[in-house]
């Protein structure tokens, strides 16, 4: 009898022993499932918190972005001006006088001073000596002259190629053809004044209707001896080749998209 009660004593404290385990084991599974899940907020959190980080870095690059291209399209006369008229002459082609621009070459890296230049200008600017089967024309710029070889033309389109043996800082040319209500700059020597500039917007780009490609309108005043001078963006680009004028009109100049000419003669 005594042997049974103590086995049956032994027995009951095993079996507390394991219900008190069983319990600590049931506490702390739900103290580390506890933990678990406090982790998996955390790291929620940190995951928010970075989303929402990156979002307002996303929103303020966003912000920036658009200030600096406000800034690009803010029309600062004066500034385009200083950058453009060291690349602009006035052409003299016996008794014809025009205006015309070094273009820079795509990767090119020639320097005011040394190389060779390639010039834009009108093909009317130029064809009296063109017709006439000569090749120079005379450059003025800042009272010097250069002379310049007219080394290709496209008739139908009025523009023409030049090249000095002289090197200039040519001028980028636009990608793109300009949007309606972009402002623009026009330099080159009407009647002969030098370093003339004048401002406007373009009206529209418009397909010709005496001749292949397109016309970019314009409301820059422009006068006999502009043809062949650079119409300028915001960005201190060419997007034209000023070629015309409306008859009996105000206010509607016309220029050659600078597209044109890089594709025909390949210099841009």
């Amino acid at each position: 009898m005594a042997t049974r009660v103590l086995r049956w004593a032994a027995a009951t404290g095993v079996t507390a022993v394991l219900i008190a385990l069983t319990v600590t084991v049931a506490v702390q599974a739900g103290q580390i499932d506890q933990l678990r899940d406090d982790l998996a907020g955390a790291q929620r959190t940190a995951q928010d918190t970075a989303n929402g980080t990156d979002q307002r870095l996303d929103s303020l690059d966003g912000r920036l972005a658009a200030v600096e291209d406000d800034n690009q399209q803010a029309f600062d006369p004066p500034a385009v001006a200083a950058a453009v008229l060291p690349s602009v002459f006035q052409v003299i082609a016996d008794d014809f006088s025009g205006s015309a621009f070094a273009v820079t070459m795509s990767g090119d890296s020639t320097s005011a001073g040394t190389g060779r230049t390639n010039v834009l200008t009108a093909f009317h600017v130029v064809e009296a000596v063109w017709t006439a089967g000569d090749r120079s024309v005379q450059l003025e710029r800042d009272g010097k002259r250069y002379t310049a070889v007219i080394t290709d033309v496209d008739q139908s389109r009025d523009i023409a190629l030049l090249k000095v043996d002289t090197g200039f800082a040519g001028l980028p040319a636009a990608a793109d053809p300009p949007g309606a209500g972009e402002s623009v700059l026009v330099v080159g020597a009407p009647l002969g004044l030098t370093q003339t500039i004048t401002t406007g917007v373009v009206s529209a780009v418009r397909d010709r209707t005496d001749g292949p490609g397109s016309v970019i309108q314009f409301d820059a005043p422009v006068n006999p001896g502009n043809s062949g001078g650079p119409v300028i963006n915001t960005r201190k680009e060419v997007v034209g080749i000023a070629n015309a004028k409306a008859r009996d009109a105000e206010g509607i100049g016309l220029a050659v998209p600078i597209q044109t000419a890089c594709e025909t003669f390949h210099v841009c």
